[in-house]
């Protein structure tokens, strides 16, 4: 699966809450390091979820602190490193559009 494909529905997660393609962005890029410009080449690629992760310059340091279950399963606990840095992406959407303030989201405080 690429990443242009769950991308748009992330979006769509985000704004039906209230949220905005900017903020899903900037959560994206504070999980993998990407900045825009190459969160937009990883888009326009259509790169696999692997490769998009594999090229990522950075997975935060704080990506150990997302915790809870997202489709079904605890987060923390997934040992296929690949699925757990998806289903990090995924709780970090699901957070945003349920709500949360960013400063939270990205583990800052």
């Amino acid at each position: 699966m690429s990443f242009a494909g769950v991308y748009p529905h992330y979006i769509t997660k985000a704004e039906k809450k209230g949220r905005t393609k900017e903020e899903v962005d900037a959560v994206i890029c504070w999980l993998t390091g990407y900045d825009q410009k190459g969160l937009q080449e990883q888009i326009d690629q259509k790169t696999s979820l692997e490769q998009f992760f594999g090229q990522a310059p950075q997975i935060h340091p704080n990506a150990s602190l997302i915790t809870g279950v997202i489709c079904g399963y605890r987060v923390e606990d997934i040992e296929d490193p690949l699925m757990q840095k998806i289903r990090y992406m995924d709780k970090l959407v699901d957070e945003l559009a349920k709500g949360k303030k960013m400063e939270k989201i990205l583990r800052e405080s």
